[in-house]
């Protein structure tokens, strides 16, 4: 082995592991999907070249370590990762002639759930192939794992838990702080089904599609693994979906997916083919790392070439700046892109970034657009010094190893934009004919500074009367709403504020907590607000960092002068909800909105959540014998099913 490889494949394996402990340990991405995998086919062509395999190679360590915070479990079967291939032809030739199921390969976590006497007894991740971490109590609160089963006997298997894409984008709606914002539904799900509380977990909406049956040792399959999948839908799991292949059509299959990855909710990064026939596949055996039974399909990334002509610099309410990666326009997966997020700078400086470079494009999983490789790799781009928006003087911070760009000054406009756009939401104020790019126009003409100065914009009639879009009519409007939005909630206010963390639900559990009290709701210690259900320690923090700052302050008293708050009481006598949990699903009769009647339920002290849990006191459905997926969980958990009439009557 010449010094050059050896070097070479050291280097490899310090990379592989850094990226693959970011990504299972902490649910951190430093390189992409397609950067990992040619990195590591770099080294499995080195290994083969020199017969020689370097210790801690990522070739021969499956996954990564489990964390401690969790107990830790052995598998009764070793966990193995699968050999993949990105070729359609490949595929149909190592079916040898055979039959085989094509199924999704999901991008979540996989967990192992083992039931006896028909109850789910233990759940545990994947870890490194070998151990894992126990995470009964939350597999409890999947979304759709049956807790009893018709089996009586040891059942075992292995399905992937995964957190779908409009789930994830309404979880990431919910996070104020754009540092805080998950990056992907596998980060979440991962950081989803491995918390302590599993009352996290649930609000999650975490799904199980299950992928394999480990043991079920009286049960006849007839050396099927298609009765294996059917047995498991009999027992109640979601089975991920699958095609039965053979050589003559499997690229019709092929095709089937790679149609539907495209509006297919359930994040996915490639396919399985496995053997129909149990024995035949066991006889295959296996090697130190792969089993011989199954194969894993990747997509084949449709790749373009281009140029690299800026990298924009978009600065947010809590200071985090994003580099946006803008190329000349190319085609891909039947879309024009031009643009790609690079995430942090540690990714930026990984990739040696620099105007003019040519770089090669591609949409992950065929639909986020990423930067594959940098051709030229310059490495010229340089790292403003100051904020893009106001001239702030930047810092790069480090957390967990991942270095991401901040603005520091605390009038940064980028910061005051996305701050009155929150506070005039309609959520929050509610102030119509306020948009961002109206707000963004007023910030630059001078009259806003705070959230008071929304309220005294009647000051600058005439030369808001001149701004394009604005006549008589349309600012007579916004007057009339900026009145209107004088009168509101404590709860809408706290809302708008803008603390770190605080989103509707929490700021109106607050206020309950605090008797709709400003006042207390200011002065509450950490310990107080702690205490509050649902908020925790760092929100709490977060809170007192928040009127522990005297500007900030100042600035909400001056809004005080400007507004009026509902007053609101807390009758102990009206709390006849209190300690109740409900759901509600289906159109309503009596109620103009699902909204409305959650906010009955929650001025009476009840709770509403998004999903049916062992902890449901009921779902609130007109349609008590549809076949929905809610009504399903509920008969299954043995929760009420409830119409709005009968909820009144038993609960009003």
């Amino acid at each position: 082995m010449n010094e050059g490889a050896a070097e070479r494949m050291k280097e490899l394996v310090r990379l592989l592991n850094e990226a693959s402990r970011a990504y299972y340990a902490q649910d951190t991405e430093i390189m992409s999907n397609y950067e990992y995998d040619r990195l590591y086919d770099e080294l499995v062509r080195l290994e083969a070249e020199t017969g020689i395999t370097l210790a801690n190679s990522p070739t021969e360590n499956v996954g990564y370590e489990a964390v401690d915070e969790l107990p830790k479990d052995r598998h009764e079967q070793p966990m193995l990762s699968l050999s993949k291939t990105k070729s359609r032809e490949e595929l149909r030739e190592w079916l040898n002639g055979r039959e085989a199921l094509l199924s999704w390969k999901l991008d979540g976590l996989t967990v192992v759930l083992h039931y006896e006497g028909g109850r789910l007894v233990k759940a545990v991740t994947r870890g490194n192939g070998e151990v894992g971490e126990v995470v009964t109590n939350n597999a409890k609160v999947f979304r759709n794992v049956p807790l009893s089963i018709p089996y009586q006997g040891k059942l075992s298997l292995r399905g992937e838990a995964v957190i779908s894409y409009s789930e994830f984008e309404k979880i990431n709606s919910r996070v104020e702080a754009e540092q805080d914002k998950y990056k992907n539904p596998r980060n979440l799900c991962s950081g989803s089904v491995r918390q302590l509380n599993n009352e996290v977990t649930a609000q999650r909406n975490v799904l199980f599609y299950a992928y394999s049956l480990i043991s079920a040792p009286d049960v006849d399959f007839r050396n099927s693994r298609e009765e294996q999948f059917g047995f498991l839908q009999k027992q109640g799991f979601d089975v991920v979906e699958y095609r039965r292949v053979d050589p003559d059509t499997i690229m019709d299959a092929i095709a089937y997916f790679e149609k539907k990855i495209q509006t297919y909710d359930i994040p996915s990064d490639g396919l399985v083919l496995l053997y129909e026939d149990i024995e035949y596949g066991r006889s295959l055996g296996r090697t130190a790392k792969f089993p011989r039974d199954s194969i894993a399909f990747k997509w084949a990334d449709e790749i373009r070439e281009t140029t690299l002509l800026e990298v924009e610099w978009s600065a947010s309410r809590t200071g985090l700046i994003n580099p946006v990666a803008v190329f000349e326009p190319v085609e891909l997966e039947g879309t024009t892109v031009s643009r790609a997020s690079v995430h942090n700078i540690s990714i930026v400086r990984g990739l040696k970034l620099g105007i003019g470079d040519r770089i090669t494009v591609y949409k992950a999983n065929m639909i986020i657009p990423q930067i594959a490789e940098n051709l030229t790799q310059s490495g010229r781009l340089e790292i403003p010094s100051v904020c893009p928006v106001c001239g702030g003087p930047t810092r790069i911070q480090d957390v967990n190893g991942v270095q991401s760009l901040y603005c520091d000054n605390p009038g940064c406009d980028a910061k005051k934009i996305k701050s009155f756009t929150l506070f005039v939401s309609r959520d929050a104020m509610n102030v119509e004919g306020l948009s961002e790019s109206t707000l963004e126009k007023f910030l630059a003409k001078g009259f806003l500074h705070e959230f008071a100065d929304i309220y005294r914009l009647d000051r600058y009639r005439g030369e808001i009367m001149q701004m394009e879009g604005f006549g008589e009519k349309s600012y007579q409007n916004l007057m009339n709403s900026i009145e209107n939005a004088r009168h509101t909630t404590l709860p809408r206010l706290i809302y708008g504020l803008g603390i770190e963390n605080i989103g509707v639900a929490n700021a109106k559990v607050l206020c309950r907590n605090f008797g709709f009290s400003l006042e207390a709701v200011r002065q509450a210690t950490v310990e107080e607000l702690s205490a509050v259900d649902g908020i925790g320690g760092v929100i709490a923090a977060g809170i007192r960092a928040y009127f522990d700052d005297d500007r900030k302050n100042a600035q909400l008293d001056r809004l005080l002068q400007e507004i009026e708050i509902a007053q609101e009481t807390v009758s102990e006598s009206g709390q006849t909800l209190a300690g109740l949990t409900f759901v509600i699903t289906g159109s309503l009769l009596h109620y103009e909105n699902r909204g409305a009647l959650k906010d009955e339920i929650e001025a009476r002290g009840g709770k509403v959540t998004g999903s049916v849990t062992s902890k449901t006191t009921c779902l609130i459905n007109n349609d008590i014998a549809s076949q929905s997926a809610k009504n399903k969980k509920a008969k299954e958990l043995g929760v009420r099913i409830l119409s709005e009439e009968m909820f009144i009557d038993e609960y009003l």
